[in-house]
């Protein structure tokens, strides 16, 4: 723009030249935009540290996120990659239950890992029963929409807008919408209406512009003040924040807003936060306000992307089938010598967190997976990470059964204080000479999610692999995501170079 308004100056008499336009509103830095700082797990010793606990985790922003950055030209921060995230955002077709009377199946796969066939990978697979739309229960929902002046962008409120009236042309009679707004300060745009007055609830969203400084705290309470209002006592009571996180007046402590949120949870009212945007997008406080809220988070970069949340996961996203669903695998030492899981660094609980029920942890919904998988290393396999120790006794008898691990997973129903248990043994003879498709998918996403952070883990698999593995499958691909997919794994590839470059890269997005 600024070289087509200098070449009209040179060529054009001074009188006749045009003032330069002024440059759009949406062109912002790249380096304000806030990741968690993490790190990888560590590979832990059977032996000294049998045990592994985490939340489950339902999100997939990240990968969204990342997705937006490459197609931009920028090598993602490494904190903005959570291997969970890129996991979960694919579908591997785990078994599903029978019957809503159990909410969830869990299934396990065991099979040499792709990078190392002296090691093994396990895959658990969590897939929650699916409630037909139509079968919905009623939706009590408050659109919490972001309007302040770093909304400006074609990307953030027009995009916003556009996603939202996706979701309210989806609507029953029977649902109830309110839309509220936060800008300087919190509005109403729109009480609790039925949700077959479309015209009216697309109306109001078309009438949003943006403008201000953020006030997220006091459009959080208001949200939450219209939740309760028209709650539901058999329905689905949600709001639905989408921002780009960017809170700079009233409440901006982030414990502080985190704390607001975990205290209106209990009231039956969850928080969904969609993230838009780039330049000042907060990572950080959406997926933690979502973490806190009983809900979910994602990230919408494209209305494919709105349309695949909000349209084709509208189950998933609104309607929480099972709360509080934690893991704890035990694994053998004396046949699994180290063990690693691959993400969830910011679900992991403590080991007598698993069985106290005041303990928070992941919901999943109608129709939703959950997948994650550990690296183990055998006993006696020549691939071991850690030293042998000097002092170590003798290693224990194998048990009979030959079980590599016992999985136990927690979690409680819809209403409901208590948790119920859930036990799975993985056995030894469970293992299959090759990874089945799924697994080699799974595989594939977690090594690209490593390869993006410094490709540390996965003995020297690359792009190459990554790409060849993904494209050898024959797995259905109808909404072209696996298509996709190895696009953005060739797009790094040519951005990125080779693993372990040094040095500055051109365009590359900078975590604080």
């Amino acid at each position: 723009m600024l070289k087509r308004s200098l070449s009209a100056q040179m060529t054009a008499p001074a009188a006749l030249a045009p003032p330069a336009p002024p440059p759009p509103m949406y062109q912002t830095s790249v380096d304000t935009e806030k990741y968690a700082e993490r790190d990888d797990n560590p590979v832990q010793r059977t032996r000294e540290q049998p045990l592994s606990t985490f939340s489950i985790d339902v999100d997939t922003g990240s990968y969204a996120n990342v997705r937006r950055m490459l197609s931009d030209g920028q090598r993602p921060p490494a904190d903005a990659v959570r291997a969970e995230e890129f996991i979960n955002y694919f579908d591997y077709g785990h078994a599903a239950p029978a019957s809503l009377a159990t909410p969830f199946r869990v299934s396990t796969e065991l099979a040499p890992a792709p990078w190392n066939a002296q090691r093994q990978l396990l895959m658990i697979g969590i897939k929650g029963f699916d409630v037909p739309k139509k079968t919905l229960p009623p939706a009590n929902l408050v659109f919490l929409i972001d309007t302040s002046g770093s909304m400006n962008s074609p990307d953030k409120l027009p995009l916003l807008k556009s996603s939202f009236s996706m979701l309210t042309k989806q609507l029953r009679a029977q649902d109830r919408i309110s839309i509220v707004v936060y800008a300087g300060s919190a509005g109403l745009v729109l009480p609790p209406t039925p949700g077959d007055r479309q015209e009216e609830i697309l109306a109001a969203l078309d009438r949003l512009e943006a403008g201000g400084s953020t006030n997220g705290g006091d459009g959080i309470r208001l949200a939450y003040a219209m939740a309760k209002q028209a709650y539901l006592a058999n329905g689905v009571n949600r709001v639905i924040l989408a921002t780009d996180g960017d809170f700079n007046v009233g409440t901006v402590d982030n414990n502080a807003l985190e704390t607001l949120v975990a205290d209106q949870r209990k009231s039956g009212i969850a928080l969904t936060t969609l993230g838009f945007g780039r330049g000042n997008y907060n990572d950080e406080l959406s997926e933690k306000l979502a973490d806190v809220g009983d809900g979910n988070h994602a990230y919408i970069d494209t209305l494919q992307e709105a349309r695949k949340v909000l349209v084709e996961e509208m189950g998933s996203t609104l309607m929480t089938i099972a709360r509080d669903v934690k893991i704890q695998i035990e694994f053998n030492p004396a046949l699994v010598a180290e063990y690693r899981l691959i993400g969830y660094e910011n679900r992991l609980l403590k080991r007598e967190d698993f069985a106290n029920d005041k303990v928070d942890a992941g919901d999943i919904g109608a129709g939703h997976e959950v997948t994650a998988l550990y690296e183990l290393t055998p006993v006696g396999s020549t691939a071991m990470r850690l030293p042998a120790l000097r002092y170590a006794g003798s290693a224990p008898a194998v048990p009979a059964g030959g079980e590599i691990a016992n999985l136990k997973l927690r979690y409680k129903r819809p209403g409901e204080d208590r948790s119920q248990l859930i036990e799975t043994p993985v056995r030894r003879s469970s293992l299959r000479l090759v990874a089945s498709e799924p697994m080699r998918m799974a595989a594939s996403v977690a090594a690209f999610a490593d390869t993006l952070r410094g490709g540390s883990q996965y003995d020297g698999w690359g792009w190459d692999q990554i790409i060849a593995t993904a494209r050898g499958l024959k797995l259905d691909d109808r909404w072209g995501q696996r298509a996709e997919f190895i696009g953005l794994v060739e797009r790094a590839k040519v951005q990125i170079g080779e693993i372990g470059r040094v040095g500055p890269v051109v365009g590359v997005a900078v975590s604080e």
